[in-house]
């Protein structure tokens, strides 16, 4: 894709940067976004959430971002990849702690590389998610169903946002997920 198209992005931090707390670091970035050529159309509320997984450090702030920018979704990825860089983002260990996270969950209604290749992520057991990486971009984010932490900041952004494999909004798929998960993730 060349022309602008909607990018649904989760943010999360749980660590300081230059910008000071995550709070400010998750505010800092999507200015960052902007200045690298991304129209934020629209941004979540800031929240508090326990991290992912279980005690694996402190808790996270996490917020969303619907994004208008062009390219190739590769190229918007690489773009993300560049401002967590910029923020000292550095990929010690999978799931852990991080001074900004920038996930691209959906571009349009992209399936990336094929509904093949979805599914095949979509699948990986826990123990393979924490250990596997994969080589090329999954869209939709194989795992964005699952997470309040997701889902509850993207519902401020996008809640008819359609999941281009399951055929359900952000609103759906959020209130299809347990009462419990969906309490842990705190507006600021």
């Amino acid at each position: 894709m060349t022309s602008d198209q909607l990018c649904l992005i989760a943010i999360g931090g749980n660590m300081p940067s230059w910008a000071g707390s995550p709070d400010r670091t998750v505010d800092a970035a999507l200015q960052h976004l902007e200045r690298a050529g991304a129209q934020v159309a629209a941004a979540s509320r800031l929240y508090r959430t326990p991290a992912f997984p279980a005690g694996s450090g402190p808790d996270f702030v996490n917020a969303a971002a619907a994004l208008r920018m062009p390219g190739a979704p590769e190229a918007v990825l690489g773009v993300l990849h560049a401002v967590e860089a910029a923020f000292g983002r550095e990929r010690v260990a999978r799931w852990g702690q991080r001074t900004l996270d920038l996930d691209l969950i959906g571009v349009d209604d992209l399936v990336l590389p094929d509904l093949a290749g979805f599914e095949t992520w979509r699948a990986l057991d826990a123990q393979a998610q924490q250990q596997r990486a994969p080589d090329c971009l999954i869209l939709p984010h194989p795992r964005a169903h699952e997470r309040a932490f997701v889902l509850v900041p993207l519902a401020d952004v996008a809640p008819d946002w359609v999941h281009p494999v399951f055929g359900q909004t952000v609103r759906a798929m959020l209130e299809a997920l347990p009462q419990d998960a969906r309490d842990e993730v705190v507006p600021l």
